[in-house]
């Protein structure tokens, strides 16, 4: 089968032909259709994360079960699913605690480039190579942990379906499971990709507001005003702080971050006002640090809380948002960005790094893809730095 490879964080990746194993006990086989294009994979890419190389990409998709191993017991061969890259495995502390997001077996798989029994699926010419957080779905086929995987209704577009898995949960589930508090209450969300823009959806369901957007990309922030933010702020051509001066007057009640990077949680941080949150849910480069005013952090009772794949319960919560989707309330499909087949996989990434609109779709099936053209918002894209915002 064809895969896109990653063997040197720097250079492009590969598509190649590689081998893949029948899956093992408590293990599924899904036949891709689609696979959404997100940042984390360029930070393995680009070597601010590290992974197990060489290593099939792609974290972020839908498929339908092709095969099945002994003693899976919760889909079925046929079964249209979301695969996720935080497995559940039920019994861990985590997972019986409420959380898990942090279950163990996320951290063997990230540990050890395989599947929870730490070993790989996948060869070339009889050399391992590695998955990518348990999925690796930029390829033809994959082989995943059963409890990697969501049973999800057949009727949702291959295309939405795909961003679901990752940008969808983590800005929705973050919102839902943080910030539901934030019912008429001020918000700042930084950086305005496919986790901010899903971000300010679920903002839009419990009712905050008013809803500030901040990033250097105008027509990104063109697609954050249509999906519900209120105030838009391109921080490259204004200054932040005199926005929120006007629109929230001793600073907002809740700062979502989904870039995270060091000068964007630091202005995340500083725009909070009195008992405010910053919830973080954007990655950075492998021990980045950013700075915290400790008498503004206790006189003023700030928090800062971290959220993990939206520290959200993909069996439970993915369903409930596909149904949100399904009866009207989250347009998802506003969300979806350009379409690109699996031998455009570079050029999806470089277009991220320029600062695509919305969450751009890798079409492995045929089931997503659709003709392209640019938009007006996209046509008004100029290249910034990928680290920017």
């Amino acid at each position: 089968m064809k895969a896109a490879i990653l063997r040197r964080a720097g250079d492009p990746l590969s598509l190649e032909e590689v081998q893949l194993a029948e899956p093992k006990a408590g293990e599924v086989r899904v036949r891709v259709e689609a696979a959404g294009v997100c940042h984390s994979d360029l930070h393995y890419m680009n070597g601010d994360l590290h992974a197990h190389l060489p290593a099939v990409l792609g974290h972020e998709g839908v498929g339908i079960i092709d095969a099945v191993g002994a003693s899976v017991t919760r889909v079925n061969p046929g079964d249209r699913v979301v695969m996720t890259w935080r497995p559940r495995c039920g019994e861990c502390e985590f997972c019986t605690s409420g959380r898990p997001g942090l279950c163990v077996l996320g951290a063997v798989q990230g540990s050890t480039g395989g599947l929870p029994d730490g070993s790989s699926r996948i060869s070339q010419d009889g050399k391992t190579v590695h998955h990518l957080m348990g999925v690796s779905c930029f390829a033809e086929a994959c082989v995943v942990s059963e409890r990697s995987v969501v049973k999800i209704p057949a009727d949702v577009p291959a295309n939405v379906a795909a961003i679901a898995g990752c940008a969808v949960i983590t800005g929705v589930g973050s919102v839902l499971n943080h910030m539901s508090g934030s019912t008429g209450q001020s918000v700042l969300v930084v950086g305005a990709g496919g986790v901010g823009l899903s971000a300010i959806m679920g903002l839009n369901l419990v009712g905050a507001g008013p809803i500030i957007v901040a990033d250097t990309v105008e027509a990104r922030l063109d697609l954050a005003l249509e999906l519900g933010a209120t105030h838009a702020v391109n921080v490259s051509q204004q200054d932040l702080s005199d926005v929120l001066d006007d629109v929230a007057p001793g600073g907002v009640k809740w700062a979502l971050d989904a870039v995270g990077s060091s000068t964007t949680m630091e202005q995340a941080f500083g725009s909070l006002g009195t008992g405010g949150t910053l919830v973080a849910v954007g990655l950075g480069r492998v021990e980045e640090t950013f700075a915290v005013p400790i008498n503004l952090l206790v006189q003023r009772e700030r928090r800062v809380v971290g959220s993990l794949y939206g520290s959200s319960n993909p069996p439970v919560q993915l369903p409930q948002i596909l149904e949100l989707y399904r009866s009207g309330k989250l347009p998802l499909e506003r969300l979806v960005g350009r379409v690109y087949a699996l031998d455009e996989v570079n050029e999806a990434y470089r277009d991220l790094v320029r600062s695509a609109v919305g969450r751009s779709v890798i079409d492995v099936g045929g089931s997503a893809r659709t003709p392209y053209a640019p938009s007006a918002r996209e046509s008004r894209l100029a290249p910034v730095d990928a680290r920017s915002m």
